[in-house]
């Protein structure tokens, strides 16, 4: 799929929590990033050759382990740049442990090397995206808005919101943090962690959590 000019956006859905990745790809550049890498890199890297482009980073929303765990792989292949927000760094390193307390086996990942804060940017080719720090599901969750799109991880999905039972999980802040995006515009497309693409605006009107029925408290009904 493709999304304002030459922007190229593939969801490659990975591994056994089935979490998306995004490969965002400017053809003018020649440059590509992958967004939480959670899994199947070779699979992850081959979507990066076929687009053409070349990957130049990893940006990470959040440091839960089927969001991270294709990342020591990646990087033995391809030495780019990790890009985390510094209060999800004590997820990322118990990552593995993470995975083994569900059955599942990860690699511990590399890095990271780079620092999201809020307020700051990232930019791809040609495009630059803002960073909103949107704490909650994790204590260092970030979204990255740009260009049309909000790349919200574990903030937003279709119907529903990240879960806010797990360790490090905030439920107070995750309301916040759904506030806020809320003042996106409704045409905003929404390329979650899980799950298919939505808009704000489908969202303020169906989704629970933003229409105030239900409140981020408890399990929720995805990962």
């Amino acid at each position: 799929m493709s999304n304002g000019g030459t922007l190229r956006i593939q969801q490659l859905t990975v591994g056994p929590l089935e979490e998306n990745c995004w490969l965002l790809a400017d053809p003018e550049s020649g440059k590509a990033i992958l967004v939480d890498p959670g899994d199947e890199a070779d699979r992850l890297l081959a979507a990066v050759d076929a687009s053409g482009c070349t990957l130049e980073a990893i940006w990470l929303t959040h440091a839960h382990f089927d969001h991270v765990g294709a990342i020591a792989s990646i990087v033995r292949a391809r030495a780019v740049p990790v890009w985390l927000h510094p209060l999800d760094l004590p997820l990322y390193g118990a990552a593995a442990s993470s995975a083994a307390r569900w059955g599942l086996q990860v690699e511990t990942p590399t890095g990271p090397t780079e620092e999201l804060v809020d307020g700051a940017t990232v930019t791809l080719g040609r495009f630059t995206f803002d960073v909103w720090h949107v704490p909650g599901h994790a204590p260092g969750h970030v979204a990255f808005i740009g260009h049309g799109l909000c790349v919200s991880g574990d903030l937003l999905f279709a119907g529903s919101i990240g879960r806010t039972d797990l360790p490090l999980c905030d439920p107070r802040a995750m309301q916040d943090s759904l506030m806020r995006i809320t003042t996106l515009d409704d045409g905003t497309r929404v390329l979650p962690g899980h799950g298919v693409t939505t808009t704000i605006g489908q969202e303020r009107l169906s989704n629970p959590f933003l229409r105030g029925v239900a409140r981020p408290i408890g399990a929720q009904s995805r990962r």
